[in-house]
Parts: structure tokens; sequence; C-alpha cells
């Protein structure tokens, strides 16, 4: 599925927080299900710089279609702030938590964040698609081969898989969309 990036950026200016901005870093903020937006308005109206990645995508429904904005990574939004401040982000309605390494906030390098602002802010047309490495096995999620386990030989805009029998060193490869797999 193709998707551009018409308009798809939210992200709030800052405004100056509490004890200053030199140990401000990135975080992840983990968010329950469709409450990417809310958090992102909860944070943005507590003067925090936010960064809510968002992509155009057509939505289907048995009368008509529709161009909506969805959140680029589901479940997530970005939050630039000291951690030993990060009770103002726990306590916002709809933050499930922050992601963290050894129980302290994992910081998002500042390269990862602008890497993905300059990308949604391009006007190239991309496709989100799950964290696998070549080599790593997959189920396709949608489509006529939902269920269909096998292992990812190529990523692009379409994934190439190889569905084989072990047993008999046999298999064969397909082409899907890179939208449809996630990690086995």
């Amino acid at each position: 599925m193709a998707l551009s990036a018409a308009a798809p950026l939210q992200v709030s200016a800052p405004v100056s927080l509490a004890g200053g901005q030199s140990n401000a870093v990135w975080l992840a903020v983990w968010t329950r299900s469709r409450h990417e937006s809310v958090v992102h308005q909860q944070l943005t109206g507590k003067g925090l710089e936010t960064f809510l990645p968002t992509v155009t995508r057509w939505s289907h429904w048995k009368d008509r279609r529709k161009q909506i904005e969805r959140p680029l990574f589901p479940g997530y939004c970005f939050v630039r702030i000291d951690p030993a401040d990060s009770l103002r982000v726990r306590t916002c309605n709809g933050v499930v938590s922050l992601l963290t390494s050894e129980g302290r906030p994992a910081p998002v390098p500042d390269w990862e964040i602008a890497g993905v602002r300059t990308l949604v802010e391009s006007e190239l047309r991309f496709d989100p698609c799950p964290f696998v490495q070549e080599g790593e096995p997959v189920e396709v999620v949608r489509g006529p081969l939902r269920g269909v386990v096998g292992r990812l030989v190529r990523k692009g805009a379409h994934a190439r898989l190889i569905v084989s029998v072990g047993l008999i060193g046999q298999g064969v490869t397909i082409e899907v969309d890179a939208s449809d797999v996630r990690a086995y």
C-alpha cells in the first residue's frame, strides 16, 4: 500500500521547561490503542515539545473511500523532556508508559527523530513496515496469504518471502506488501 506525506507532521514548538532544556532528550511514549493524538494534544497543552509523525492513508468502507491521517508508528508519540521530569508525561490520559532501558527512560537519538521528521516532511511516497531483518521469520497478517509464515528474503516496497518445507528442503518465493507482514 503506497502512502503519501501530505501535511503529515504534527510538531509543537518548545516552550521553556521547568529546570531548563539542558538535559532534555527525546523519549518514546507508549500510548493506549488509538490514543496517539490525545496524548500528543495533552503533552502540547503542558508546554512540552512533541512529535507525532503521521501519514495520509486511504481508508475503505463499503460505501466510500477517504484519506485520513494515521500515526506512522501506531501506539507511539515522542516528547522532548528531561527524564527526571517524566511524571508530567506519565500522568497524561492515554499514556501506558515511557519506553525504558534498565528501569530508566530510554532516550531516542536526535538523529533518528531528525531522520523521521525529514522523511515525513518530504514529498516521497513511503510504506511503514515492521522492523525485521532479512532471514527472520515473518507472518502475513492481511490478504489471501493471511496466517502464512515464511522467511523474509528481501525488504522493500514489497517483501519477498520464502515459504518452505524444511524436511524436504524445498520452498517457494512470493512477494507481498511490506505492510502486510510482521515479525513472527
